[in-house]
């Protein structure tokens, strides 16, 4: 029952926190579930970690000393510790970009009651002192429909907090709570902390426009039709040079290419970054017009020596990749005889004599 006594109301909040201490990890559990299952389905954004916490019970107690008895003492009002410890249950999500905050946040309001939010995003960017650490806090329950389920009702009274950040805001919220005597220590340690805060936050920000700007690029090398010129300036609207200023063939040309005559294969971004690589420490100078045309001059041919070599081995697999690496050496085996392998070399030359009559 409710007091002023603070003493009692501890000793009431630790037999209450120890016997429910199982339920509290049973609930917090339940809602690393619920919340996995929903950004999977979501598909919204890439959460990199989902984890949780029950918050220890003597820093429950500290918490609701420092933050609300003063008030509650001074108005004469009763309280019990728990009704006031909103993040007892603590989720935590960590997703890769600071826009996908707002994300994250929207699937959570469309299944939890919301209870309280805090933006500490915004809080910490309206002032001058960028100390601390930014993210999204969510005070949650479950709504009405999944209390009443039979597997979730138990936990129909137990809110939690969920704190939402990208991955550079939880680095930084790591490293922060390391720096001691924050509020105490000289004037030029405060300006260092600020500058490495400040770094962090514009490394949130460069994180973020590299994904924007790759993102257009891979749009236009999926999206422009091949027949287009492979116009740089166009293909390039951030004048950087040294990804696509130059004719040489590059991931983004590559892709644009290669989609055309494999439309029905989807290439995978760090695959083609190795492979893209793998060419150009052959001829480094290869361009994309090169491409094209060893493509275009060579894939019937190699298309019919996949048929041949999977009748051949029926266990065996043969992909874009493979067949673009067959064409390459085809179109300029001076150049391009490492890129196959031995066993595989042998074997397309030894096709090539007996179905053509060409010399290997």
């Amino acid at each position: 029952m409710a007091s002023l006594d603070f003493e009692q109301e501890k000793s009431s909040f630790r037999k209450y926190y120890d016997s429910n201490r199982k339920h509290f990890t049973d609930a917090k559990n339940a809602y690393i579930r619920i919340i996995n299952s929903l950004m999977r389905r979501s598909d919204v954004v890439q959460v990199t970690k989902i984890e949780g916490r029950v918050k220890d019970k003597e820093e429950c107690i500290k918490k609701f000393q420092s933050k609300y008895l003063g008030t509650l003492e001074a108005n004469e009002q009763p309280f019990e510790i728990r009704d006031f410890i909103s993040d007892l249950i603590g989720i935590r999500i960590v997703c890769l970009y600071e826009d996908h905050i707002p994300l994250v946040s929207e699937v959570l309001q469309r299944h939890f009651t919301i209870l309280d939010v805090t933006d500490k995003i915004s809080a910490v960017e309206s002032t001058e002192d960028s100390f601390g650490y930014k993210g999204l806090h969510m005070d949650l329950a479950l709504n009405k429909e999944m209390a009443s389920l039979p597997k979730y009702r138990p936990y129909a009274d137990c809110p939690f907090e969920v704190q939402i950040r990208s991955l550079i805001q939880d680095a930084w919220s790591v490293l922060d709570h390391k720096i001691k005597y924050k509020k105490s220590i000289p004037i030029d340690l405060k300006r260092r902390i600020n500058i490495l805060s400040a770094l962090f936050e514009l490394a949130d920000r460069e994180f973020k426009e590299i994904r924007n700007a790759t993102a257009e690029l891979m749009q236009q090398a999926t999206v422009s039709p091949i027949s287009d010129p492979l116009d740089d300036a166009r293909e390039a609207p951030a004048q950087t040079a040294t990804a696509t200023g130059s004719k040489t063939v590059n991931v983004f040309s590559f892709l644009r290419i290669a989609g055309h005559f494999f439309r029905d294969f989807e290439f995978e971004d760090e695959k083609v970054d190795d492979f893209v690589q793998d060419i150009l420490k052959l001829n480094n100078g290869f361009q994309k017009s090169e491409l094209q045309k060893c493509l275009a001059e060579n894939v019937k041919i190699v298309r019919e020596y996949r048929d041949h070599f999977l009748t051949e081995n029926p266990g065996k697999t043969f992909s874009p990749y493979t067949s673009i690496r067959h064409c390459l050496y085809l179109y300029d085996r001076e150049a391009f005889g490492r890129i196959l392998s031995r066993g595989p070399r042998e074997r397309f030359s030894f096709w090539l004599k007996v179905s053509q009559g060409s010399s290997a």
